[in-house]
C-alpha cells in the first residue's frame, strides 16, 4: 500500500540583522515610499559577514526536526534535500555538510538548484522518495544568503532580496491524513534562461578563457519580463494542479505563493479568483528570500494562527531557469519552531 508524504514538522530561521528601507534609501539615493510602492517590502534580513547558507540551513533544519518531534541523531532522517541558489561552495553540495552538522549520520543528501522554485522542486523530490518507500522521514530545506550575490551598485535587485531559511519534515503517512500532499505540478522554459542569472562563475564563462566583465559575478534580473512570466506561469501551474486533483479555488483555504513582489502575489490571486485575505503575504518583513520564501511564509502564517488544521493549501512559485511549480496539501495540526 502506498504511503503518501505527510508534513509533520516546520522550522524557520532568519538572521538577526534587519535592513530597513531607510538604510537602503540612503545608499541608493531613493526613498522608502519608492521601494514599498514597487515591491511591498519594508525590511529584510541579511546575514552578518562569515555566516553562510549552510549555517542558516542547519538552524532551520534543527527547528523543523524539533517541530516534528524527531531527535537529531543517526537514522532519524533518510533523505536531506536542500534548495538553494547560494550554496556554501560551487563544489561540493551543501546538503551533506548540513546533514552532518545536524548529527543525522549518513542519509542521502543533495542540493537542488531551481532558484525561487527550488523548495517546490525539493518537496516533490522528497515526497516521491517517501511514496516509493525510499525514505521514512525526509528533511527538505530552502536556504539562501542572497546578500552575498547582490551587486552593491544595483538598486533594482538590492532592495528586493533577503536572507533566511525554512525547513519541512515529510513523513510516510496515511491517505486522507492532515498534512498529506495531494499533488505537484512542475515546469521549465530554458529558452528564457537569461531573464534571471549570474553571468560569471560557471563553466560557460570559464571555458571562454577570459576574465568576467565587471559586475558579471552578481545576480541579474530583467524585472518587467520576469513579472509577466511569473504571473502567467504561477497561475497556469496552480490551475493545472487544481484541475488534476479535483479541487476548486473556492475550496482553497490559503494560497501561499513565492514571496517575490506584492503586485505579483495580488495578480496571481486575482487570476485564480482567490480572495486577497486568503493569500499569505509576509514579504513586507523578509523580502524575497528565493527558495526559503514559501517555508518562511508557511511558518509565519501558522505561527499567527492563520492556518487551520484540515484546510486546503495551494503553494506556487516561479524562479530562474525559468522554472515554476505548485503543490497542494491539507494543513496538519503542527506547531512551527
Amino acid at each position: 500500500m502506498l504511503q503518501p508524504a505527510v508534513l509533520t514538522g516546520l522550522g524557520a530561521y532568519l538572521p538577526p540583522r534587519r535592513v530597513n528601507n531607510e538604510e537602503l534609501a540612503d545608499r541608493f539615493d531613493t526613498t522608502d515610499e519608492w521601494i514599498t510602492s514597487r515591491t511591498g517590502i519594508r525590511t529584510r534580513r541579511w546575514a552578518d559577514p562569515g555566516i553562510s547558507t549552510g549555517d542558516l540551513a542547519v538552524e532551520a533544519g534543527h527547528r523543523a526536526l524539533k517541530s516534528a518531534g524527531l531527535a537529531p541523531e543517526p537514522g532519524t532522517v533518510d533523505l536531506v534535500v536542500l534548495a538553494t541558489t547560494t550554496p556554501d561552495h560551487p563544489c561540493p553540495a551543501t546538503a551533506p555538510d548540513v546533514a552532518a552538522r545536524l548529527g543525522l549520520g549518513a542519509p542521502a543528501a543533495f542540493d537542488i538548484s531551481a532558484v525561487c522554485s527550488g523548495f517546490i522542486y525539493a518537496l516533490d523530490t522528497a515526497a516521491n522518495a517517501v511514496l516509493a518507500s525510499r525514505a521514512r522521514n525526509a528533511l527538505v530545506i530552502g536556504a539562501e544568503t542572497y546578500s552575498t550575490i547582490l551587486n552593491p551598485k544595483d538598486r533594482t535587485t538590492s532592495v528586493i532580496f533577503g536572507d533566511g531559511a525554512g525547513a519541512a519534515v515529510l513523513t510516510a503517512g496515511e491517505e486522507g491524513q492532515d498534512g498529506a500532499f495531494q499533488g505537484f505540478d512542475l515546469g521549465s522554459d530554458g529558452q528564457q534562461k537569461d531573464l534571471i542569472r549570474i553571468p560569471a562563475g560557471g563553466s560557460r564563462q570559464r571555458s571562454q578563457g577570459t576574465a568576467p566583465a565587471p559586475g558579471d559575478e552578481y545576480f541579474t534580473m530583467r524585472g518587467r519580463e520576469v513579472f509577466l512570466s511569473a504571473v502567467q506561469r504561477m497561475t497556469e501551474s496552480s490551475q493545472a494542479l487544481l484541475d488534476r486533483i479535483g479541487w476548486t479555488t473556492d475550496s482553497i483555504g490559503h494560497l501561499v505563493g513565492h514571496q517575490a513582489n506584492s503586485r505579483i502575489l495580488r495578480a496571481v490571486a486575482e487570476q485564480l479568483r482567490v480572495p486577497a485575505e486568503r493569500a499569505v503575504v509576509n514579504l513586507d518583513q523578509v523580502g524575497n528570500t528565493s527558495a526559503a520564501s514559501i517555508p518562511l511564509a508557511l511558518a509565519d502564517a501558522a505561527a499567527d494562527g492563520r492556518l487551520k488544521a484540515g484546510e486546503r493549501l495551494l503553494l506556487t512559485a516561479f524562479g530562474g531557469g525559468l522554472t515554476w511549480g505548485s503543490a497542494a496539501l491539507t494543513w496538519p495540526d503542527i506547531v512551527p519552531a
